[in-house]
């Protein structure tokens, strides 16, 4: 059983959801963040991103960042830039990226259900996220961005969707990276309750992206709980914002490594050993080298590309998480043979989304990293697999694309 319920929204007045919508807050660092707003004062960037609006001096993490926050989403209010919803409605948000389209419903989910893993996950969460997002949404007394999930298609829910589709947006309008994002508001009560009815009727969501948004969610909720022994259960601060997708919408994207020296091997050496697990074969004048299937991988060192596949019997081919690609790189090269034994903290790699392209990962090698690595994609029925396991994937298994724009809805807590 899956809990989707309507809200009443906190969304841009109609004409400002260009200039309000922003990338998710953790797509960008400071500095970043602060020229994206730039001299747009209706940026959702100064509410996610506040730190931009107070002196550089100031942590990011500082009290005074969340109390930013929380003071320029009033003033957006107050200022008619958002406007709330009079009663609670789904919505629909549809985004098109290089011809391929996702749509998705807009609704709160159940902390309850997050809680007891009905919604299912498959990554770990760092604290100190964690402790941002919590500080960050109690302040602003309000979910200001969606967690990201996904279901398995329902045909029923795909109709309703559909035929929705066929009435006026909402909002209409393409960002400055060439994403559309269209929205339509569903605010039929017969509609809402079938669609209620139907998730009622989904055994699990699952998290494709926003594991430290939902666990700060779920965390504020709690808090909210104990500071109101009394509740009911019917609180706003019960649930979260979602938008969900069905997982036949989704695309993932490569999400690639590169390791900052070969760990004292010399070329050589390094590539004997790499050669003990997988086929190795030089790519000689075809570009960068791009994986056309799983266990398949591509490796740039010394200005050249080489094609590595892994060898049957490396890996546990039925093991959800060691059958991965993720976990066979760094189960039988980026451990034992570039010693990085926790990839989530050791400084000597990094991790670059697909969306960069692999000219990214050569100007990586030139600059100050030593070997990288292109990956094949994870797939959502991958991913599913690993939460149905209740199993945890290797951190940065997965790059979903295009993001969901901050700033289009807004869920009050109280």
């Amino acid at each position: 059983m899956s809990l989707v319920k309507p809200f009443m929204a906190v969304r841009p007045k109609i004409g400002k959801e260009s200039t309000v919508a922003s990338l998710p807050y953790d797509v960008m660092n400071r500095k970043e963040a602060k020229v994206m707003a730039g001299d747009n004062a209706d940026s959702f960037l100064h509410i996610v991103r506040a730190e931009i609006d107070v002196d550089d001096s100031v942590s990011q993490y500082d009290d005074a960042v969340y109390t930013k926050g929380s003071e320029n989403l009033g003033k957006m209010i107050a200022d008619g830039t958002l406007v709330q919803e009079e009663k609670p409605c789904f919505y629909i948000y549809s985004q098109v990226m290089d011809g391929r389209t996702q749509t998705g419903l807009v609704a709160c989910c159940s902390i309850d259900e997050y809680l007891n893993n009905s919604i299912k996950k498959h990554e770990f969460t760092r604290e100190a996220k964690e402790i941002d997002r919590i500080k960050h949404f109690d302040a602003c007394d309000a979910n200001t961005a969606p967690i990201f999930l996904t279901y398995r298609n329902n045909e029923k829910i795909n109709a309703i969707i559909a035929e929705w589709l066929n009435k006026d947006a909402l909002y209409d309008f393409v960002s400055e990276d060439g994403i559309g994002h269209t929205v339509w508001k569903i605010d039929d009560l017969a509609v809402i309750a079938e669609l209620d009815q139907l998730f009622a009727g989904v055994d699990n969501l699952y998290i494709a992206d926003g594991h430290h948004r939902s666990a700060s969610a779920a965390k504020v909720g709690l808090k909210r709980r104990k500071a109101n022994p009394s509740f009911t259960g019917e609180e706003e601060f019960n649930r979260f914002l979602a938008v969900i997708f069905p997982d036949e919408d989704l695309y993932v994207m490569d999400y690639n490594r590169v390791v900052k020296d070969l760990n004292g091997n010399s070329k050589e050496d390094f590539i004997a050993k790499v050669e003990e697990k997988f086929s190795v074969s030089a790519i000689d004048g075809a570009g960068a080298y791009s994986p056309d299937a799983k266990h398949r991988y591509g490796m740039f060192l010394d200005g050249s590309w080489y094609a590595l596949e892994a060898k049957e019997g490396s890996y546990d081919a039925a093991h959800p998480v060691k059958s991965l690609d993720s976990a066979i790189l760094q189960d039988n090269l980026l451990n034992p043979v570039l010693g990085i034994g926790d990839p989530r903290t050791d400084e000597r790699i990094d991790f670059i989304g697909g969306i960069r392209g692999l000219g990214e990962l050569e100007k990586r090698v030139s600059e100050d990293m030593e070997v990288a690595f292109s990956m094949f994609p994870t797939s959502i029925k991958d991913l599913m697999a690993v939460a149905d396991a209740g199993e945890v994937m290797p951190p940065k298994s997965t790059w979903f694309e295009p993001k969901l724009r901050s700033g289009l809805f807004v869920h009050k807590l109280s």
